[in-house]
């Protein structure tokens, strides 16, 4: 706590100063009364001052002030609460921006990303300035962006930070245009990107990860349906349903993998996406195309894997697969891993939840 003890009280009215005993002594009723209580203050008659209670608009910082004040994240390791132990990762999460990006067919669009960014923390390290990964990254936010400029990024605030191991998560909605089955209509539809860079003992990963949605109609109950209809000309439906896969692959060093290849690779695995515009004869297209294509939720896990493995862009790789049933009260998954960049014991308890898209 401050109190009315100033400067100027070293001083006689006459401008002499006062003995040095004095001074001390004043010294130490500063030191004191920063640690006095209102009421022990108030026994010796001084009084905390008033607090301005104005925003003051005007203050201007300088370097001195700058310099002054406290900064705790970058004290010494006695500030550290807790085991000392070396953090895997720190940073920000969500935080968003606009961020232009190359199409395939050429030109640039504008999104609005999601950017995590983290670093490692060494256990002798109190903590880091988060700020520091914001204004690195905005040092690269209006340049087009791929995987060059996202490890651009990531070298700035891995210096500024001065971490070991660091990674960039970017977050966005692509469009695209897809056509209709058959009336020859087309709209507009978005795909969940996901664009990685990790930087972990010295080693450089770029990963891709996409959620793909589409159509999974059961071929146990397609059989059932036509046993039905054939044996007893009853009348019955096959149950299908909304599903995603998200497929998440390292792209190898020096390969181009545009977010439209991988979109590309997904439908030629499995044929079935959502549709975005549909006439009647869009609809019974779509519906002759469940049947041309009836699938398991482990055969799309498969499937999608025979189109990873076939890309030699593409290394180590992870396809989760979700059939959210229109048959039962729970869904049907599945998880395949190439290599050991994906490879985990425990599931996240949020990975299958984050499946269920609201369209």
């Amino acid at each position: 706590m401050n109190v009315h003890v100033s400067e100027a009280t070293r001083f006689r009215q006459d401008g002499s100063a006062l003995p040095p005993e004095i001074s001390e002594a004043l010294d130490r009723l500063r030191g004191w009364a920063q640690e006095a209580s209102p009421g022990q203050l108030a026994d010796l008659g001084l009084s905390a001052p008033e607090l301005s209670r104005e925003y003051p608009a005007g203050f201007i910082v300088d370097a001195a002030y700058r310099a002054g004040l406290p900064d705790l994240q970058n004290g010494p390791a006695s500030l550290i609460r807790g085991t000392p132990r070396r953090i895997q990762h720190v940073g920000i999460s969500n935080f968003r921006l606009p961020i232009r990006y190359r199409c395939r067919a050429g030109g640039e669009i504008a999104l609005e990303t999601s950017v995590t960014g983290t670093v490692s923390l060494e256990a002798d390290r109190k903590g880091i300035n988060m700020s520091r990964i914001m204004r690195s990254f905005y040092g690269h936010a209006e340049r087009v962006f791929g995987f060059e400029v996202i490890e651009a990024a990531l070298d700035s605030y891995q210096t500024d930070l001065d971490s070991l191991d660091a990674r960039i998560l970017m977050r966005l909605r692509f469009p695209m245009q897809m056509r209709a089955l058959r009336s020859g209509l087309s709209g507009w539809q978005y795909y969940d990107i996901g664009l990685e860079v990790i930087d972990r003992a010295g080693q450089r990963l770029r990963v891709m990860h996409l959620d793909y949605v589409y159509s999974s109609t059961c071929p146990c109950s397609l059989e059932l349906s036509e046993h039905a209809r054939r044996t007893r000309g009853q009348l019955a439906t096959p149950h299908s349903q909304r599903s995603v896969a998200r497929l998440s692959a390292v792209v190898r060093p020096g390969a181009a993998l545009w977010i439209e290849d991988m979109v590309d690779l997904a439908r030629a695995a499995v044929p079935t996406e959502t549709q975005v515009m549909v006439k009647r004869e869009d609809e019974q297209a779509f519906a002759e195309l469940n049947a041309a294509n009836p699938i398991f939720v482990e055969d799309a896990a498969r499937l999608f894997c025979e189109a990873l493995r076939g890309d030699d862009r593409l290394g180590d790789f992870r396809v989760v697969a979700s059939h959210q049933e229109s048959l039962h009260s729970h869904d049907a998954v599945s998880i395949l891993t190439e290599g050991p960049t994906f490879e985990q014991i425990s599931h996240d308890p949020g990975l299958f939840p984050s499946l269920h898209h609201p369209g």
